[in-house]
């Protein structure tokens, strides 16, 4: 991002309005009037959550109309519940808080899940809850679903499949998610109204996590994305000069020895790196069936532009380095 707090601005404000502009356009296309978001209380949903209001203010459409559901699960803590609830009150559009846990519970039952075992099922059987909800619900309410999953998220399948990977239109797909904490903060700066401000700030300064494992003792977040996929600011480091340059891994870690100096070792930077490829190929399948979603940089990862690769591709000669 640009060094100038006037020149980040303005790419901010440029990168928002591609956002807005392209939901405005599905929106008007579809003749459709009602969006279901599903609202964590984390970044991508928040930001999803802002490009949807500004896209109803473009197009004159009442606020209410965007429908935030806030669905409280077996990992969901206090902070992040309580700056959804805020953020939503504060932009004036409709919160509905929909619980997961029995249905999940009753769905674990089904299948012979023991709820104490807090692996991949476990997870995966919340995220694909959530999406019925909100699918289900844009069906009754005669709107969509907006994705909040952004193109870092995309690159490395930290998403459900079926889950939280599907919508009617991903918003945030080309984004990466270093730039959706300077987007948020675009907003947190931008805006007049303190009661939108404050929980913007708290949720830039919160762990990024999906909250599907149980919090900690304390009530605070346990599962930290971050801890175990590798930092962001690697890993889109990476993406963009696999997607934009094509360069090799050997190239593109001296390019991180360089740019990011002492502030990782040279067996850390191997050691994401190696987990970036390994899941950037691993993961195509998820990228191969995307829904629609606006381009907003140089680079993207959708299967009908950019990016066309087969969901079987070996990642094997790219792990070598």
């Amino acid at each position: 991002m640009p060094a100038s707090d006037d020149r980040l601005r303005e790419r901010c404000e440029e990168i928002v309005g591609i956002q807005a502009s392209a939901l405005a356009k599905r929106l008007d296309a579809t003749r459709t009037r009602t969006l279901v978001i599903g609202i964590s209380g984390g970044l991508d949903s928040t930001l999803a959550l802002l490009v949807a209001v500004r896209a109803f203010d473009m197009l004159g459409l009442p606020r209410e109309g965007i429908v935030g559901v806030t669905m409280p699960g077996f990992g969901t803590t206090g902070r992040t519940h309580g700056n959804a609830l805020d953020l939503m009150a504060a932009l004036g559009v409709t919160s509905r808080e929909i619980s997961i846990v029995k249905a999940v519970e009753q769905h674990f039952a089904d299948i012979g899940q023991d709820p104490k075992v807090t692996d991949v099922t476990y997870e995966n059987s919340q995220a694909r809850e959530r999406t019925q909800i909100l699918m289900d619900l844009a069906n009754k309410l005669g709107g969509m679903v907006l994705g909040t999953g952004d193109l870092s998220e995309l690159a490395l399948g930290w998403a459900t499949y079926n889950g939280d990977h599907m919508s009617m239109y991903a918003v945030n797909a080309g984004v990466p998610k270093t730039l959706v904490r300077h987007l948020v903060g675009y907003f947190a700066d931008s805006t007049d109204s303190e009661e939108v401000r404050r929980p913007l700030l708290d949720i830039i300064d919160t762990p990024i996590s999906p909250e599907l494992t149980p919090a900690a003792a304390d009530g605070t977040i346990a599962q930290k994305t971050e801890d175990l996929v590798g930092p962001y600011e690697l890993h889109d480091f990476f993406l963009y000069y696999t997607l934009r340059y094509g360069f090799t891994p050997e190239r593109i870690y001296f390019l991180a020895r360089h740019a990011f100096g002492d502030a990782y070792s040279e067996e850390t930077l191997r050691k994401w790196l190696h987990n970036f490829f390994r899941r950037f190929f691993n993961q195509q399948f998820k990228r191969s069936c995307l829904p629609d979603g606006p381009k907003v940089g140089s680079v993207c990862l959708s299967p009908r532009g950019d990016w066309r690769m087969p969901s079987d591709a070996s990642s094997a000669e790219w792990l070598k380095f």
